[in-house]
């Protein structure tokens, strides 16, 4: 396979380091896109010993299909951004995934029919929305997404972090009443209201705001591309018997729409060890890898929609 070293937004105001891993292949190949999760992270989606989307690329590879990862704007500029008050998810996530769509159309080696984008985490729950606001590619692999708004999943995630232990369970429960009440009336604010709110350090408001005017479902039920929706059964921060169950719930009858539930793993996809979101360092910090299985399903995905166009 070939790795070279890319830079997304070359000449724009936030310039991102990122890899294009391409299969060795006598015609173009189809590729994915990567777009991370929540927070500011390299272009492997690093989280203390995982590397997913390393993981993935390389894992693609062997499947003939080429991939684009790249740092997330926040982990690069994210100073800048706070300086210039453009912490928004369409900055922080949306322009950069379809500059690196436009990056792969541009390439003769990549096949400009077969461009998916693969979201992870809260990049899952914003592929919908990145395909309609000018990626405009073939398909959508989503991984870990949530049908549900960030911050319900917030909200709940602090519920969850309460534990058994009464100091704790007291200092969590009332963070997550403050952050319950801060998202009050959200949407009946106005967006200038919203952008003078803080929720936590420089996150205003209007960031989440912005995001849960339309949902992944609501952008999906407007198309008819197909998708992949993917879920690990240990993973913790996105739930199987909640967000996956959800997305079958509320996209039933929805064609082209698969789904892959991985009963073992967790939320990057490698085999879980707890099962429980206290626990996450523990989790986090033993190095894994992404398996087989899932490389299959993606590939299998992919290929089936090539077969499908010709």
């Amino acid at each position: 396979m070939i790795r070279e070293k890319v830079i997304v937004g070359e000449g724009t105001e936030y310039p991102l380091n990122g890899m294009l891993t391409i299969p060795e292949s006598e015609g173009p190949v189809p590729a994915v896109v990567m777009v991370h999760g929540s927070g500011a992270s390299n272009m492997d989606e690093k989280v203390l010993k995982l590397t997913p989307f390393k993981d993935l690329a390389e894992g693609l590879a062997r499947h003939g299909i080429a991939s684009l990862r790249y740092d997330k704007r926040t982990f690069v500029h994210g100073r800048k951004m706070i300086k210039a008050g453009d912490v928004t998810v369409k900055a922080e996530t949306i322009e950069d995934a379809v500059l690196a769509v436009n990056m792969l159309k541009a390439d003769p080696r990549v096949d400009h029919e077969n461009i998916y984008i693969l979201g992870h985490s809260m990049g899952a729950m914003l592929a919908p929305r990145i395909d309609a606001e000018g990626g405009d590619v073939k398909g959508l692999i989503m991984m870990a997404g949530s049908p549900c708004r960030l911050e319900d999943i917030v909200v709940r995630q602090l519920g969850q972090a309460e534990g058994s232990n009464p100091i704790i369970k007291g200092i969590v429960g009332l963070e997550r009443k403050i952050y319950a009440g801060k998202f009050e009336g959200l949407y009946q604010m106005s967006d200038e209201e919203a952008k003078k709110k803080k929720f936590a350090g420089s996150t205003t408001l209007y960031y989440f705001k912005e995001m849960g005017l339309k949902t992944a479902v609501d952008y999906l039920l407007e198309s008819s591309k197909p998708v992949l929706i993917m879920q690990g059964g240990k993973d913790f921060q996105c739930l199987a018997d909640v967000d996956f169950k959800g997305f079958q719930d509320q996209l039933a009858g929805r064609e082209n729409t698969e789904y892959k539930l991985y009963p073992y793993l967790n939320h990057c996809f490698v085999t879980a060890l707890y099962d429980d979101i206290t626990k996450a360092s523990k989790e986090y910090s033993l190095e894994r890898h992404i398996g087989e299985d899932v490389f299959r399903d993606i590939a299998g995905f992919i290929k089936g929609g090539q077969d499908n166009a010709a």
